[in-house]
């Protein structure tokens, strides 16, 4: 039993290992750099609530076995055709984010199909080909909005260089635009209030579940356990004046309701997807598209849905980004850069793979990647007396952990051959003899 125990605990550690490493780091740069937890605990939200969206966008693809799909940033690119578009027909608030959202939607479904059609024909390299599509799209990106914009489009005044072609370099999204906050603004309330409005309800759900003995008593159990323990932690006077901005009414920690809605959505989305006859392909085919296409799966076409998908998601994640509190403008040539980059790594950090990832990793991946960026720049000049050297750690982070999670991946492929070839090998000789 013991022995049990500790293998489990071993593979745990070795499945999470860059989780834990983060943790540590996350409460090392907390403590080093000595800021106010009300900040820290504020801006983590603020970034929780503008990345969530686009991380989760990841999912699916490395559930269907294509790896980190780095052409988000593709799909980035479409929100971003929609919201130009919203700007320069003058169409404002919820009804602009709305339009820009039906903008996305079919160029998102395009540009995915497109996608998924080259990566099928660089099967076991989705990875890298999805990172140089993002760059060759790139150069499309800035053809469209430096040229054909404005002159063989005609676009309004509002949005395009005056006396030129293309698109004005900075967009702004606040004022008579009505763009910036059209989401988050539209519902606001303390963060404990939500906090426990939702811990009482998981309790409430689960409680139904177990009534109708679709749950476990221990489960139920387990997850009220867990639940009232972390209520109690948000209790305690210290983390409570955290939040309520200790006596500050200003400083209470807010979130906007409607957002998180939508990124709650799409977590039932994923659990819901992988349930259905979809999902279960999307697995058969991750798991081995050998098997997958000799049960009949149309391999090739499922990849190119859960490609097809992930676009979408990703260009309204980059819409939920772009009109959330303090970004107030719209980067027109740079704001899709670095989008696959940073949501790869977030959702690595949280404890994905490759071929694995949850709604939770994202989550925590997303928590633990920006608390990070929040702290790093303060804790290096606190340590080093220079605060650039943050900088140069936030890139060596972004990059660093993607470089690992490739090189495990690349190392278990090479161990699960191995011991398949050494398996083939003993069935043989016993064939023979």
């Amino acid at each position: 039993m013991n022995d049990q125990i500790s293998r489990k605990a071993a593979a745990h550690l070795k499945n999470y290992a860059v989780t834990y490493m983060f943790i540590a780091l996350s409460v090392f740069f907390i403590a080093v750099s000595g800021m106010d937890m009300n900040y820290v605990a504020s801006q983590l939200l603020l970034r929780l609530n503008r990345n969530a969206f686009i991380v989760m966008a990841l999912i699916i693809p490395i559930i269907a076995g294509m790896g980190i799909n780095f052409s988000i940033t593709i799909g980035a690119m479409a929100a971003q055709i929609g919201l130009l578009l919203t700007i320069s027909w003058g169409i404002t608030g919820i009804q602009g984010i709305l339009v820009a959202a039906a903008i996305t939607l079919p160029l998102g479904l395009l540009f995915g199909f497109l996608i998924g059609t080259l990566l099928n024909k660089m099967k076991g390299q989705e990875t890298i080909g999805s990172l140089i599509l993002g760059y060759f799209a790139n150069g499309a990106y800035q053809l469209l909005f430096l040229f054909i914009f404005g002159s063989v489009i005609p676009l309004s005044k509002k949005v395009t260089i005056v006396g030129a072609s293309g698109v004005q370099n900075t967009l702004n999204l606040t004022g008579s635009v009505g763009l910036a906050t059209a989401i988050d603004g539209i519902l606001r309330v303390p963060f404990l209030t939500a906090f426990y409005v939702l811990a009482d309800a998981v309790i409430l759900v689960t409680l139904v579940l177990y009534l109708m003995k679709r749950m476990s008593l221990k489960r139920f159990l387990a997850i009220a356990a867990v639940t009232l323990v972390i209520i109690g932690i948000f209790m305690l006077p210290p983390v409570t004046r955290i939040f309520n901005g200790n006596g500050n009414p200003l400083r209470v920690i807010r979130i906007p309701v409607v957002t998180w809605l939508i990124i709650g959505a799409l977590c039932m989305f994923n659990a819901f997807m992988m349930r259905t006859r979809l999902g279960q392909k999307f697995r058969a085919v991750g798991q081995s598209q050998t098997v997958a296409n000799a049960s009949g799966i149309n391999v090739n076409g499922v990849r190119i849905i859960a490609i097809m998908i992930s676009t979408v998601l990703a260009g309204w994640g980059q819409i939920i980004f772009m009109q959330s509190e303090g970004i107030g403008t719209f980067q027109t040539y740079a704001a899709h850069e670095q989008v696959g980059l940073y949501a790869g790594a977030a959702i690595l950090v949280g404890g994905a793979s490759i071929d694995r990832a949850t709604n939770g990793q994202a989550l925590i991946g997303a928590f633990l990647f920006h608390s990070l960026f929040i702290t790093a720049q303060k804790a290096s000049s606190n340590l080093f007396g220079n605060a650039v050297v943050g900088e140069y750690f936030r890139a060596f982070l972004s990059y660093g952990v993607i470089a690992l999670a490739l090189i495990l991946y690349a190392i278990r492929n090479a161990r699960q051959k191995k011991s398949s070839l050494m398996t083939l090998a003993a069935e043989s000789g016993a064939v023979k003899e």
